[in-house]
């Protein structure tokens, strides 16, 4: 094979890797604009909305070491692969669903799926670009451009699907991508031999668990009340799971997840810059479709229609904007700048008004949290899975993900209990939506604004751009 044409089948492989991306970060916000109609055909209240998205985004987050974990053992190809076709049958089943459980059912399958692509992608990834610095910068940013772009562009498919089709087909449109998906990796993705190990399976049952019950207590609360003995004995059996999955970790002689780690330079502040990012992000792009559609009265396909400047900003942010400001000014002054943006954005947001418009009220708040997204996203991402040692890449790849995913899941549970706490659960009643809505946002910014005092206190400075992807790691993979 002629050095061009494997050039060429590499740069192909990374527009399959930033699809994989695009797509498994798509089903979480797919469904936003399709949720007031599912919520009639199936039954759904209110309250217990946000299921649709957290049943996916805690199997995605709770799996999402695992996937890792496999992809190091089995071969990244292999479970890249795998995990398409269990993503196509969670869509198979979460569109044909007929009532809230077997919906639910195929969102957690759906983010099975997506938990063994996710991690196995970025493996590849650092598998075909790691050698080359210049190169792996470009490629991180395209891949990083994909997930906010996935999640912003999800709603605008979203709302011309449930538009002019129905909301199965928010689900139905990934079985042709899935199929394609399939047909390429074989072709396009390079192959790595298995290695033996053993796969902590109770570890990831333990953590899955953990998140679940912390999601689903915090979701519960304002329904049954904070100081409910429910409530809080959910959170303590939470604790408990989560606790014993240190525990675990750091007795298996190959656990799931290495507790050591987090001493690898900046992992851990890295993680929790994304984990932050993801509880500020997701819960402003949940609020901020159900204020277009019921408050300002949008109907799907302009709803869909109003996030595409986000979009269009954060794409050109991440590929041309941020790539070359990490070579100048190192991913610490980028990720903190990044967070302070975004929660500008994020308290500009909270001055919407039950009257509002798009124009005053949505657009230019939702440019400068994109702006603010899309420099603190790729150097958090880069530092997240270049610090840790070669031979355990898709554990590193697994870990930032789960940061992200967790952070979302969780940040969305607590922004929705403050929401309804002020009045969100009031629909119909305009000034209450506006006022829980609102109080989402601030909630969002103050999240936002705490992973900047975090990652500015305990990031170290980089004296050189590779420290955000150290050469001697990158090149043994």
């Amino acid at each position: 094979m002629s050095a061009q044409t494997q050039s060429t089948r590499k740069w192909w492989a990374l527009a399959l890797i930033a699809a994989a991306q695009f797509m498994v970060i798509m089903d979480t916000s797919i469904i936003g604009i399709a949720l007031p109609m599912m919520q009639t055909d199936l039954g759904f209240s209110q309250e217990n909305l946000t299921w649709v998205f957290n049943a996916y985004v805690i199997a995605f987050g709770g799996l999402l070491l695992l996937g890792g974990r496999l992809s190091d053992l089995w071969g990244a190809r292999r479970i890249f692969a795998t995990g398409w076709l269990v993503l196509l049958a969670g869509s198979i089943t979460a569109g044909a669903a007929g009532n809230v459980g077997t919906e639910l059912a195929g969102r957690a399958v759906q983010g099975a799926g997506a938990a063994l692509i996710a991690p196995s992608a970025l493996t590849l990834l650092m598998m075909l670009f790691g050698s080359t610095q210049q190169e792996l910068t470009k490629a991180l940013a395209v891949h990083g451009a994909a997930a906010p772009a996935g999640g912003t562009a999800g709603v605008f498919l979203g709302g011309v699907i449930t538009e002019y089709l129905s909301w199965p087909w928010v689900f139905y449109i990934n079985i042709p991508i899935a199929v394609i998906a399939l047909a390429a990796t074989p072709l396009l993705m390079p192959n790595a031999p298995a290695r033996s190990g053993s796969i902590d399976i109770l570890g990831a049952l333990t953590v899955t668990a953990g998140l679940a019950l912390a999601v689903y207590s915090i979701v519960r609360a304002p329904e049954v009340g904070w100081d409910a003995g429910q409530t809080w004995g959910y959170l303590t059996v939470s604790a408990v799971l989560l606790a014993a999955f240190v525990l675990i970790q750091s007795r298996r002689r190959e656990p799931l997840m290495r507790p050591g780690i987090f001493t690898a330079p900046n992992l851990a502040a890295a993680n929790v810059a994304q984990l932050l990012l993801g509880a500020a992000w997701i819960p402003m792009w949940f609020f901020l479709n159900l204020y277009l559609q019921q408050v300002l009265g949008y109907s799907a396909f302009p709803a869909g229609a109003a996030l595409l400047p986000m979009t269009t900003l954060i794409m050109l942010g991440m590929i041309v904007i941020a790539p070359r400001a990490m070579g100048r000014f190192g991913a610490k002054p980028m990720i903190v700048t990044g967070l302070i943006v975004l929660a500008a954005g994020l308290g500009w947001m909270a001055l919407i008004r039950p009257t509002g418009n798009f124009w005053v009220d949505v657009l230019p708040a939702s440019l400068v949290a994109a702006a603010g997204m899309s420099l603190a996203f790729i150097p958090s991402l880069g530092t997240a899975i270049s610090a840790a040692r070669p031979e355990e890449g898709g554990l590193a790849s697994g870990i930032v993900n789960v940061s992200y995913q967790v952070g979302s899941a969780l940040g969305l549970a607590a922004m929705t209990a403050v929401a309804v706490a002020f009045g969100a659960n009031q629909v119909g009643d305009l000034p209450e939506l506006t006022h829980g809505f609102s109080a989402a946002f601030i909630g969002a910014a103050v999240i936002a604004l705490a992973g900047a005092g975090i990652t500015a206190a305990i990031m170290r400075t980089a004296k050189t751009q590779s420290d955000t992807a150290p050469e001697p790691a990158l090149e043994q993979h």
